[in-house]
């Protein structure tokens, strides 16, 4: 497919979790939402009015939140647990670890307004820790939509799949930049753009900006392959490779540490396979306090930071 137009419409994704939740939840009743006094920004108002005695509000508790989903899960229903993502990830890991992951609950774990979406909120509620806590966990499925498409998707697998899963919900603004013919897979990656030079492999947020980096790209007539990374564990390892073998370099893009995330999980296969250049691009420490347009900006996660760090990855100026 062609590469996305910069000024293309955007939408909040947290939406179409919540619609599709509620879709999911009028054909099986074995659903139910878990929240911690997140109704309203976990988009869940419309679920509670439908379905008053399947949303259990557990107060400002997240390790108990994750427990009693996990006992939920025991006695035959599928709890979606829907939470601000640092919190989520922070408060309960010892929870999602023991109690979902360890025992392998049919859990889904819905992290909303994941990366850096509270902005001006600060440090405290970014949550650029999460895919490095959460992929150090065994057995625990991770998935980072990138637009509405795949956010309903991951909503439908999840609740099909039996598997416990860490589901990152964007509230930031994204285009749709999945094509109507594209598989929702496990662990398959979806090509966006076709290229020879380099790979440019991204999530969530950074997947619309990595096809403008290719836009930009080609104006230096650098060719640019464009790989949207949903899953993150388990990733692609087949689309990594044959990244690596048939282009110069590869360059990851996500909206959270570089440190333990998909970089990270790129590059040990890239280096157990075929090493090239790889280049990781994503929020070096604590971020300040700003916007998230800001402080995406600040960070270089935008299409010309990716396209900078493709031209530097392929040794060009």
């Amino acid at each position: 497919m062609s590469t996305l137009a910069t000024q293309a419409p955007t939408f909040d994704c947290r939406a179409d979790f919540a619609d599709e939740l509620i879709a999911l939840a009028r054909a099986d009743e074995r659903i139910v939402a878990v929240c911690n006094d997140s109704v309203g920004s976990s988009n869940l108002v419309k679920f509670r009015e439908e379905f008053p005695d399947r949303l259990i509000n557990v107060g400002i508790a997240e390790q108990d939140m994750v427990g009693v989903s996990a006992g939920l899960a025991n006695a035959g229903f599928i709890p979606f647990v829907s939470a601000a993502a640092p919190f989520l990830t922070g408060r309960a890991l010892e929870q999602i670890k023991a109690d979902i992951a360890y025992t392998h609950r049919h859990v889904v774990l819905c992290g909303q307004s994941p990366g850096m979406a509270y902005g001006e909120l600060g440090p405290t509620h970014h949550s650029i820790e999460d895919l490095s806590w959460m992929r150090a966990v065994p057995g625990l499925k991770i998935i980072v939509p990138a637009d509405p498409a795949q956010t309903r998707a991951a909503v439908r697998w999840a609740a099909a799949s039996a598997e416990p899963t860490y589901l990152r919900v964007p509230r930031f603004k994204v285009p749709a930049v999945t094509p109507d013919d594209a598989p929702f897979e496990m662990g398959r990656a979806v090509r966006l753009a076709d290229g020879t030079d380099v790979t440019l492999i991204a999530v969530g947020t950074l997947v619309s900006r990595a096809l403008n980096a290719a836009d930009l790209l080609a104006q230096d007539g650098i060719s640019a392959r464009v790989l949207n990374m949903m899953f993150v564990e388990p990733l692609d390892v087949s689309a990594v490779v044959s990244a690596a073998r048939q282009t110069r370099a590869i360059v990851t893009a996500e909206e959270g540490l570089v440190s333990g995330g998909l970089g990270a999980a790129v590059a040990k296969v890239v280096a157990e396979h075929h090493p090239v250049p790889v280049r990781m691009l994503g929020v070096p420490s604590f971020a300040p306090t700003g916007s998230t347009s800001f402080l995406l900006d600040h960070f270089g996660l935008n299409a010309q930071g990716v396209a900078a760090a493709a031209r530097k990855a392929l040794g060009r100026p």
